[in-house]
This record gives C-alpha cells, sequence and structure tokens, in this order.
C-alpha cells in the first residue's frame, strides 16, 4: 500500500495552507465577530482554483481528483471553519448536482462562473419540518404547460443568498409514486426569479462569517428545462449529493481538529505552570497525544474514502464513517484544546474558542451523527 501523496496533491496542501494562513487568518476572527461574509476573500478563493477543483477543465474546472479537493477544504477549515464551508458547499453541494445530473446545456450556462468563483449555489434540501427525514418535504413542483410552479420554503441553506448568488437546486415533489410515496424532481431556480425570496439568517453559533439562507417559493414559475436530469430522479441525485457531501464535511472536522491541536500544542509549549511548561505535565501531555492519535485516524479514514470513490468504488459506508468520526473528533480535539488554554480557551482572542463553537454543525449538517450511525448499521446488515 501506498500512502504518500501524489506531488500534485502536496503542492495544493502547500499552496492552500499559505493561503490561508496569509489572507484567511488575519480577517477569521473579525469576520466572525461582525457575522460578515466576505466576497472579496471569497473572489480571492475562486482566483486560486479553490471551487470546481474536481470538475473536467471544459467546463473551467481544475479537473482534480476528489481527494486534492478534500485536501484543499481540509487546509481552510485548518485555519477558519467559516470560509472552508463556503468552499465545500460551493463545490459538493452547489457545484456538484450541476456537474452530475445536468444536461449540457445546463452545465455550459452556470459552471463556468461556478467554477471560476465568480458566483455560488445554493443546495435547497432542508425544510423547516424535514431535516434528517429528507422524505418528509412539503415544497411541490405542479407542471403547467411548459412550466413547473414552485411553492414551499428551505432553511439552513449555505451560500444561498449572498450577492454571489446565482441561483439554487431545489427538490421538490413533483407526483405520487406507484407504491403511494411522494416522487421528488430537482430544479434549477435562478437568484431573482418572481416569487423566489432568499434571506440571510443571522445569529448563528457557528460558522458566522459564512452565507446561511431561509429559501421562499411563492408560485415560482421555472420553464421546463429547468428540471435537473429527470423527473422522479431527485431523491436519488440528492442522495448521490450528500454522499460526495460528507467527505467534505469529514475534511471540515479533519482541518479543525488539526488547527485545533496546533492552537494547544504550540499554547502548552510557552505557557508555564510551577516553573515548566505545562506540556511537560502528563494530564496535558496525554491530552495532546490523543488528539494526535485520533487526528491520524481520522486522515487515513477520510483519505480511503476518498481514494474508493476516486476508483470509483462503493464507498457510501466509508464516507459515513468518516463523516461520523473526523466530525466527533474535531469536538474532543477542540474540547481538549480550551481545556489546555484554561480560562483563555474561553476568550474570543484565542482561536480555539471559534474552533470549540464552529464544531458542533459538522454533528448535525449533511445527516447528523445518529443519521451516520444508521447508515453504517444498515451498511454492515443490522
Amino acid at each position: 500500500m501506498d500512502f504518500d501523496l501524489t506531488r500534485e496533491q502536496e503542492m495544493i496542501r502547500k499552496e492552500v495552507r499559505k493561503f490561508a494562513q496569509t489572507e484567511i487568518a488575519p480577517l477569521a476572527a473579525e469576520l466572525d465577530e461582525n457575522e460578515a461574509f466576505s466576497i472579496p476573500l471569497t473572489r480571492k478563493m475562486g482566483e486560486i482554483g479553490l471551487f470546481g477543483m474536481f470538475v473536467p477543465e471544459t467546463y473551467d474546472g481544475q479537473g482534480l481528483d476528489y481527494l486534492a479537493y478534500i485536501i484543499a477544504v481540509e487546509e481552510i477549515a485548518r485555519v477558519d471553519g467559516s470560509q472552508a464551508a463556503t468552499v465545500a458547499a460551493g463545490n459538493s453541494l452547489g457545484i456538484g448536482p450541476l456537474c452530475y445530473f445536468g444536461s449540457e446545456e445546463q452545465k455550459k450556462r452556470y459552471l463556468p462562473k461556478l467554477c471560476r468563483g465568480e458566483a455560488l449555489w445554493g443546495f435547497g434540501l432542508t425544510e423547516p419540518t424535514a431535516g434528517s427525514d429528507a422524505g418528509g418535504s412539503k415544497t411541490t413542483a405542479v407542471r403547467d404547460g411548459s412550466h413547473w410552479v414552485i411553492n414551499g420554503s428551505k432553511i439552513f441553506i449555505t451560500n444561498a443568498a449572498s450577492e454571489m448568488t446565482l441561483g439554487v437546486t431545489v427538490q421538490a415533489i413533483t407526483g405520487t409514486r406507484p407504491n403511494g410515496k411522494p416522487e421528488y424532481s430537482c430544479f434549477i431556480v435562478e437568484a431573482g426569479t418572481p416569487g423566489f425570496t432568499a434571506v440571510p439568517m443571522k445569529k448563528k453559533m457557528m460558522w458566522r462569517a459564512s452565507n446561511t439562507a431561509e429559501l421562499y417559493f411563492d408560485d415560482v414559475r421555472v420553464p421546463a428545462e429547468n428540471i435537473l436530469g429527470k423527473q422522479g430522479d431527485g431523491f436519488h441525485q440528492m442522495l448521490k449529493t450528500l454522499d460526495g457531501g460528507r467527505l467534505s464535511i469529514g475534511a471540515m472536522g479533519l482541518g479543525g481538529a488539526q488547527g485545533a491541536y496546533d492552537a494547544a500544542i504550540s499554547y502548552a509549549r510557552k505557557r508555564e505552570q510551577f516553573g515548566q511548561p505545562i506540556s511537560k505535565f502528563q494530564a496535558v501531555a496525554f491530552k495532546l497525544a490523543d488528539s494526535a492519535m485520533e487526528i491520524e485516524c481520522g486522515r487515513n479514514l477520510l483519505y480511503k474514502a476518498c481514494w474508493l470513490r476516486s476508483q470509483k468504488r462503493p464507498f457510501e459506508k466509508e464516507a459515513a464513517m468518516a463523516k461520523l468520526y473526523c466530525s466527533e473528533l474535531m469536538g474532543r480535539v477542540a474540547n481538549h484544546a480550551v481545556q489546555i488554554h484554561g480560562g483563555y480557551g474561553l476568550m474570543k482572542e484565542y482561536q480555539v474558542e471559534r474552533f470549540y463553537r464552529d464544531q458542533k454543525l459538522l454533528d448535525i449538517g449533511e445527516g447528523t451523527s445518529e443519521v451516520q450511525r444508521i447508515v453504517i448499521s444498515r451498511h454492515i446488515g443490522c
């Protein structure tokens, strides 16, 4: 087995890490405090190729493998969860469905701008009463001649209400299947379409510098050609999208854990008590040792899942495992980091406070930890 990264992957890690440290780190605390989504910073991330990394060059993508993209998300999350969320959602949830299921005309129309980072795209699945139960969606789309009429709402949708948002992919009920269950289809809804409203959500505990939205559809008419793929394929499309998205959430957990660990070990080596650095005390050293060990385990699990995906082999179980483990891993490491910092760890002047807050959404977004355990248990035959 070869655990070495390719030369290209190593270069991406190096360049993205440098960008995150020089461009994102100086702004992260201020953007978080002001709940400010940064268009200039997002455009800079686009300029260095952080959007459309796995999209073919035909559509202005980078044409890289999925692991290269995951490494980029990991390195950004090592510095700031908000900017990592913008990139992760922009790629896995925004660009992904259009790339995988869109018609050639749809790809040519939307992907180049999204891949260049000139615009963002949302992924409308979650509703006020339908989160983990994605099949509980109530948003509907009714065919009316050459158009579909969409009514309903979505909530907690990343990148869907910024000045850069070009549109959203939205799942809606389009009929009833022979077994009596709802039929779901996905639609492309451009920003500015009459009846479509996107409202930014504020007062978040975490990812305060990312754009999160509530979406409202009031008799929104879209042309019939705005359907994504075939009628009735929506639920399958959403599940496939989430399988890939779980890897990017895993990358956010892994990167966040690494960032919290880096801050903790740096502080522990400098902070002195009883005449020596606190890193010399077993109570602290064991926390750091456990963190280092778990980060290594998480990285191997996540990278293996990405490798399976790149080899076009089944990876759904491993994606769920990686998402679950890396999400909860960041919680454990961030908790250790705050404890090592003591009272200072509770202050916003120290970045571990932000890592501690940002972690919680990883247990919830793109399938809760409980849902991941259900997915895994089904794969192992329970």
